[in-house]
């Protein structure tokens, strides 16, 4: 059945934010905007976990949405992170992407204050009928210590504006009963999981790893879009030994910033309480990196 956000197949990449000293580097970010038009994805996601939104200040968190939707001037879609803990910097933060042209908003389950299934509905559903653009539900439970269960997605799905899940649970089980319960397009939260969702229907990933591999990420998705699984599965394992060798070093994106840097695409800097990646772990990515054939 034709779905909600099924405008938003495809690969969307989690954008890095990059630092210089105690500053955002603007320039730098232009330029990975630009890597990832090139590259052909579908949508950029600035300002989500990704990219250290957590240690940004609310005016450093608005100018990135504002230079990323700039920079990339219609050549593809943006779905800024607007979300929050608090619902009401969530509706400022959304309010915010919709009036500088975002095409979506990506908002998390509120974290750390552990909502009530209510309070999650109620939280996204003042965004849903504030926003005139598509919210993507953010459901990732590892980072915020609570998951929405199918039913209250299923309660969201029925708000006009609730387009989207990113799905990041890491349960088949639970991303089997939204998109039986709903008409709401699922993406992926989890590169590895990319080709076991899409067999079930979802339409495609937010992904991390291609920040510096995008090519290899839309060659998956556009086969098992196809409905060619030996092609997706040849990508899905030279993909998940990337994902696990480097990503599973530490917390992302320790990891993926450390690879940036090796690649020459980003300095590699993070804001604390992210810290750098170990000795030991640089060593192991730098051969990781090297076996994938990117060094």
């Amino acid at each position: 059945m034709a779905r909600k956000g099924s405008d938003f197949a495809g690969v969307s990449v989690a954008l890095t934010t990059p630092f210089k000293g105690d500053l955002v580097d603007y320039d730098l970010l232009k330029k990975q905007v630009e890597y990832q038009i090139e590259a052909g994805v579908n949508c950029l996601v600035p300002v989500g976990t990704t990219g250290e939104s957590p240690t940004l200040s609310h005016d450093e968190h608005e100018r990135v949405i504002s230079a990323v939707i700039e920079t990339v001037a219609g050549r593809a879609k943006v779905m800024p992170g607007t979300g929050s803990n608090s619902t009401h910097e969530a509706l400022k933060l959304t309010r915010w992407a919709e009036k500088e042209g975002a095409d979506a908003a990506l908002v998390v389950a509120p974290y750390y204050n552990k909502p009530t299934q209510e309070g999650f509905y109620q939280h996204y559903k003042v965004l849903a009928e504030d926003a005139g653009i598509p919210i993507c539900v953010y459901n990732i439970p590892g980072r915020t210590g609570k998951n929405i269960e199918p039913e209250t997605i299923a309660r969201l799905a029925e708000l006009e504006q609730i387009k989207l899940v990113k799905e990041a649970t890491g349960s088949l089980d639970q991303a089997s009963q939204i998109l039986e319960m709903t008409d709401l397009t699922l993406l992926s939260g989890d590169d590895s999981l990319t080709l076991p969702l899409m067999s079930i229907g979802g339409e495609g990933i937010i992904s991390v790893v291609s920040n510096i591999v995008p090519k290899d990420m839309l060659a998956l998705v556009a086969a098992a879009a196809a409905g060619d699984y030996a092609e997706a599965q040849k990508w899905h394992f030279k993909l998940f030994t990337l994902c696990r060798e480097m990503l599973g070093l530490s917390t992302n994106p320790i990891p993926l910033k450390c690879a940036m840097k090796m690649l020459g695409r980003d300095s590699g800097e993070m804001r604390l309480p992210m810290t750098p990646l170990s000795e030991t772990g640089e060593k192991r990515l730098a051969q990781v990196l090297t076996d994938y054939g990117l060094l």
